[in-house]
């Protein structure tokens, strides 16, 4: 059986494919051969044409998703990851960034042939009292920048730090993490040359994030629009996860206080204005989701975070980007290109006059192979 398993895999890796179509971002006319699970710009005898005119793009990421576990507490689940990653692949997401799981993700996600790239980030790192219980590791100030090297270390390079907690109106009193402690354990990760993302939905944490240089703001509901200029000069991407904030509207309806469904409607209502106003100062912008797998949150959604994102509104184009090219650069993955993995996601129509081409891909190659 071993060796049954072997001749076949050897023959898929021997397929050779052919595209061509208008690549984006470059908006030309694009011809690429596909061997060995990569792009080639040379001729390939024997290829088999797959997609024939159409749009181009470089496969699709979510920039912040937590496949793998449902509901707060629950372990890993190797069964449900699988599945959360086919999801996200069938859809056109190549990629992913996991900024936080449950536990550690296993060696084999992200690197099967029916799962995504991924770029993880450990587990969630909190001060006591952020996040929920059970689900992060929760440590004291003087462990966090230690705990956050050993996450970096042990994933892809990526951290996932709470720089507060907001879910009620306890959240509101709760002082959010240190600035000198954030910027430490940021200094500290990247001497080691790894990258810190940080949750902030707060002024005060979204403020302790961008002075600590972190590599990414996820949420930033209260972000002052001060900071903006900073953070495009520093690097500091924004992935303002407008997907969740769908289901915590519902959150806030069913709150039993009035000030926290204020200050919730409030920080909502400036998410749309924020970002518009992130991406004219040249802030990096990317798509995340922010989905965990529930019908609330089902993965495999990142078409309908680049619909949000334009409505800003940010130009389609730069939406798109976002959840494609943009990100990709941004997480140190090639495009469209010459010898680049052969990771790409076709398109019957332009889906920058139409966005909701995005949700009907017309075929997905990932590592060499036809997914879709």
């Amino acid at each position: 059986m071993a060796n049954e398993t072997s001749r076949a895999g050897k023959g898929r890796h021997r397929e050779r494919l052919h595209v061509r179509g208008v690549a984006l971002p470059s908006e030309e006319w694009a011809e690429f051969w596909i061997a060995d699970g990569r792009l080639t710009c040379e001729p390939l005898p024997g290829a088999t044409t797959v997609v024939d005119g159409g749009w181009l793009l470089p496969g699709l990421v979510d920039a912040h998703t937590h496949p793998g576990a449902l509901r707060p507490g629950d372990r890993l689940d190797p069964a449900l990851l699988r599945q959360h990653g086919r999801d996200h692949l069938a859809a056109g997401v190549t990629l992913l960034r996991v900024p936080g799981s449950a536990d550690r993700l296993p060696a084999w996600f992200g690197t099967e042939p029916d799962q995504p790239r991924v770029v993880s980030a450990g587990r969630w790192l909190g001060l006591p009292g952020m996040f929920y219980d059970g689900w992060a590791r929760h440590v004291g100030e003087a462990e966090l920048a230690d705990a956050a090297v050993e996450e970096a270390r042990a994933s892809g390079g990526w951290c996932k730090v709470y720089a507060d907690w907001v879910v009620g109106e306890e959240g509101l009193e709760a002082p959010p993490l240190p600035a000198g402690v954030l910027a430490e354990l940021t200094r500290r990760v990247h001497a080691m040359g790894g990258r810190v993302a940080v949750h902030a939905q707060t002024a005060a944490g979204a403020r302790a994030a961008v002075e600590a240089v972190v590599d990414s703001l996820e949420h930033g509901l209260g972000l002052d629009t001060a900071l903006l200029d900073r953070m495009a000069r520093q690097g500091t991407a924004l992935v303002p996860t407008f997907t969740v904030w769908e289901t915590f509207e519902q959150v806030a309806r069913s709150s039993g206080s009035d000030r926290f469904r204020e200050w919730f409607r409030a920080a909502h209502d400036r998410l749309e204005p924020l970002v518009a106003a992130a991406y004219e100062a040249g802030v990096t912008v990317l798509a995340g989701t922010d989905s965990y797998g529930t019908p609330e949150l089902p993965h495999g959604r990142v078409a309908g975070e680049v619909r949000h994102l334009a409505a800003s509104p940010m130009p389609a184009a730069a939406a798109i980007g976002a959840a494609s090219w943009t990100a990709r650069s941004f997480l140190g993955f090639p495009g469209l290109g010459h010898d680049a993995p052969a990771d790409l996601v076709a398109y019957d129509a332009d889906p920058r006059s139409d966005l909701a081409v995005l949700q009907t891909p017309a075929r997905v190659i990932h590592r060499g192979r036809i997914v879709r």
